[in-house]
């Protein structure tokens, strides 16, 4: 829906949306690891003013089952204020819902009443699978000229995968971005740096090695993926691919600078297959090519074997997993979640070459089991996942279910879903605020946060 004036969450640079209203609410995707009852958008309250404060207040149910709802985003945000985009008028109001397992795309109205979403149209799966030519919708970013979806198959669940463009306000769904893919085959995460004109991907598998869980044969054979790929924004062509070596599995989650000056990002490598590390890594451009390198590695933690699932049992360590990471609007810290051994990291990274540690907390963990100040004292599986911060940088959001079938190769137990908040100080340290633990419901796990009027991984931008 276009308005007469930018949407007031617009922000023309990351350092004037640092001073946003504070989030009072947030939506939070939830699944059915069962596929017995329809996935849910949960509405979580987050104003502490709020008699609600620390709940979910409303549930919005999908129409069908099995949808394994996982990454989610804005149809419209602040990178519509760049000079080329064509929709500068466009609203920040409905959120663009996919289904990774079933393909199915849910379009959902925050509007007139952002505590009471409601569903205003769906894309069956075989829709997207016609008109994208890709299915596993994995990824969703609002860019200038449209909605980019990274998607994780072709039409027929298998190589390549790739992204695909919707638009911003009919939700029609456009058609294939690239033009000329290269050497690109797997996909998983997808960004860009808009002041140089470039989108990065990032890479995982192919359904067939993730749906069912990870393939202990295909990760230790190094056959996830470890590449990222560099590609034109406007031409749409693929211009560099950088090879992290087979060693280290499973390169996913891209947070590229938000002053768009500033031509690096992170990414991180889930595992290393020499000694079951985690690294973060960052690219940056030399010259006129991409290039990357290691900035931080966190080993595994030696544990008895007896405590470890049975994928984890011969190598008698707890590998930290770091499956997602976050990076405060003004490019100072970086978050990093650790699923395995149960930590939540902040780094320093205003030095990008020489991260330093800042902060860090422990909450679940595969053995470690570490409690909140309001569960009681009772022991906590899962561990931090996908993790959000708010636009000031003063609070940091995160839930502790990675993926389905992949929840029970770690946590055999099964996870038991939660989402917890921390207090952030400005020169950096963090705490748990002991009054906001949400406890899932049985039947569901939470998956990704997005915070009402934006946050630090949902907008774009194109002035410093």
């Amino acid at each position: 829906m276009a308005t007469w004036q930018p949407d007031p969450t617009f922000y023309p640079s990351a350092r004037m949306a640092g001073d946003a209203p504070k989030e009072t609410l947030a939506y939070v995707a939830s699944f059915d690891p069962t596929r017995s009852v329809p996935d849910a958008l949960d509405v979580v309250d987050l104003d502490p003013r709020s008699p609600d404060f620390g709940r979910i207040v409303n549930r919005v149910a999908m129409p069908n089952v099995g949808d394994e709802l996982h990454h989610f985003g804005w149809n419209a945000c602040s990178s519509c204020l760049c000079p080329n985009a064509p929709h500068p008028h466009a609203a920040r109001r409905y959120l663009v819902v996919p289904g990774l397992r079933s393909s199915r795309i849910h379009i959902i109205d925050t509007k007139p009443d952002p505590r009471e979403p409601r569903i205003v149209r769906v894309h069956e799966p075989q829709t997207v699978a016609e008109r994208a030519g890709y299915t596993r919708p994995h990824t969703v970013h609002c860019g200038p000229d449209g909605i980019y979806v990274v998607s994780l198959a072709n039409a027929e669940g298998d190589a390549p995968g790739g992204i695909f463009l919707m638009d911003h306000e009919t939700f029609d769904i456009r058609g294939q971005w690239e033009i000329e893919r290269g050497p690109q085959q797997l996909s998983y995460d997808g960004w860009w740096h808009l002041g140089y004109d470039t989108v990065v991907t990032s890479e995982w598998g192919l359904p067939a090695t993730f749906e069912n869980g990870l393939v202990p044969d295909v990760l230790l054979g190094g056959r996830y993926g470890h590449q990222l790929h560099f590609w034109d924004l406007h031409t749409r062509r693929h211009r560099q691919t950088i090879d992290f070596g087979a060693e280290n599995q499973l390169v996913f989650e891209l947070r590229p600078a938000h002053n768009p000056t500033r031509p690096y990002g992170f990414v991180n490598s889930v595992v290393s297959l020499k000694d079951l590390s985690s690294s973060i890594w960052q690219w940056y451009l030399d010259g006129d090519q991409w290039a990357a390198r290691k900035i931080i590695e966190i080993p595994a933690e030696p544990a008895d074997p007896e405590q470890l699932p049975p994928m984890l049992k011969g190598f008698g360590a707890v590998p930290p997993l770091v499956t997602d990471i976050a990076l405060s609007l003004d490019d100072r810290f970086l978050y990093v979640s650790c699923w395995g051994t149960g930590d939540l990291r902040q780094y320093d990274v205003s030095d990008p070459d020489h991260p330093r540690l800042a902060g860090t907390v422990r909450i679940g963990g595969i053995v470690s089991r570490a409690t909140h100040p309001k569960a009681g004292g009772r022991p906590l599986n899962g561990g931090p996942q996908m993790v959000e911060v708010s636009r000031d940088g003063r609070r940091v959001y995160f839930t502790n279910s990675l993926y389905g079938a992949i929840d029970e190769q770690f946590y055999p137990d099964g996870v038991k879903g939660w989402m917890v908040k921390l207090d952030a100080a400005p020169g950096g340290g963090l705490a748990f605020d002991d009054d906001f633990f949400v406890e899932w419901p049985a039947s569901h796990r939470p998956h990704q946060i997005r915070l009402e009027g934006g946050d630090c991984s949902s907008d774009s931008f194109c002035y410093p």
